[in-house]
């Protein structure tokens, strides 16, 4: 067994969250070893409707984010399936919902109810704006959490660019992971459970950390094409070459740009590189000079300068790139799906491919909740 597989094993999680946030989040958990029950209403998760299918009719996007962990459809509207709900509950250690705030008070199953059931519970919240606040029952999505949080406004050309991936939610997930297992060791102190609310609108906030530093002290607010992160530095830059590819420099130390200065002959750049931002003559001389190679001509020219000058990929090249075929985060799993696997090797050892989703239709608790029993309240 992989030692990642034992960071968290025998953690009981109970995802009823959809679409990627808290999926994102309990799938990370079960790279680790822990045990995964996703509930799902009767109809099922709104992300199995969403995206291209397989050969055999099966959901992408829905497979990725819940391959390793085991489905049960329950009506949690219904009285006598509550009771089974909450019977699960009280041999779990970690909740993971995204409903909107107020949706699991309606339901009978509040974070107040389930500490009731289980003292010890994890019981996490990820929704678009935080269970308390002037927006919490606003409806949002990545795109205008990022608006909301000064991301949007100083990214993209001539208007505000949205990202792919979604950075919100992507970062929602991993903190949420992250207080999960601080609330887990946490538990270990005390014996008891915590009450965990991320909005995912906040999680966009300390990927600015930089720029709320500076604006902190200056009152500076960065502009789009104004910083050496979003096109003003010519040492931070995609250039279009000569074929219609194109390469991004990213010689930040003055080391890697007279590196990149000295390979492209043109020594008279280096003692430039601390121009006024945005540096648009020298953007427009290095631009000049990269067009007029092709990628074949720079990476041999680049190849090795060590400056930080690498060609822009499609995914087709990046997964095929000596790189990341090396390293093994992205693998054939044993349905033939490609996964993208948790990225971290552990003693030396590459993450494995995820068993696909399991069905579990039977009435009574997973095989996996079935140990240490609490009592439940009826």
């Amino acid at each position: 067994m992989s030692r990642l597989r034992l960071f968290a094993k025998g953690v009981r999680v109970i995802d009823l969250s959809a679409f990627l946030p808290g999926p994102l989040a309990s799938l990370l958990l079960a790279d680790m070893g822990a045990d995964v029950l996703k509930v799902e209403p009767p109809s099922g998760d709104m992300m199995a409707q969403i995206g291209p299918r397989d050969a055999a009719g099966r959901p992408v996007f829905y497979g990725a984010v819940n391959a390793g962990k085991t489905l049960r459809r329950m009506d949690l509207k219904q009285p006598e399936i509550r009771r089974e709900f909450l019977q699960l509950v009280a041999n779990a250690d970690v909740l993971i919902e995204g409903f909107r705030p107020g949706v699991m008070q309606r339901l009978g199953l509040d974070y107040l109810v389930l500490r009731e059931v289980n003292p010890g519970l994890v019981y996490c919240s990820l929704s678009g704006y935080g269970a308390e606040g002037p927006m919490a029952q606003v409806a949002g999505h990545d795109a205008n959490y990022l608006a909301l949080s000064g991301i949007l406004h100083r990214n993209g050309a001539a208007a505000p660019a949205y990202y792919d991936p979604p950075l919100a939610d992507s970062a929602g997930s991993l903190f949420g992971v992250i207080a999960i297992l601080g609330a887990l060791r946490a538990r270990d102190a005390d014996g008891l459970g915590s009450r965990i609310d991320i909005g995912l609108a906040d999680a966009a906030m300390p990927l600015q950390l930089f720029p709320i530093a500076e604006h902190g002290v200056t009152g500076a607010v960065p502009e789009r094409g104004g910083g050496f992160l979003n096109g003003a530095a010519a040492y931070y830059q995609v250039y279009a070459l000569k074929d219609g590819r194109h390469v991004m420099l990213g010689a930040v130390e003055p080391k890697f740009w007279t590196a990149f200065c000295t390979a492209a002959g043109h020594p008279e750049w280096v003692a430039r590189q601390q121009e006024p931002l945005p540096q648009h003559a020298l953007i427009a001389e290095v631009a000049d000079a990269m067009a007029a190679m092709t990628l074949d001509d720079c990476l041999a020219r680049f190849g090795a300068a060590d400056c930080c000058l690498s060609p822009v990929l499609d995914l087709r090249e990046a997964l095929a790139s000596p790189h990341h075929a090396t390293r093994g985060v992205v693998r054939q799993g044993p349905a033939g799906d490609s996964q993208v696997l948790f990225p971290a090797h552990v003693d030396g050892e590459s993450p494995r491919p995820r068993p696909p989703l399991r069905r579990d239709a039977g009435s009574d608790r997973p095989k996996h909740f079935q140990d240490k029993e609490r009592a439940c309240p009826t």
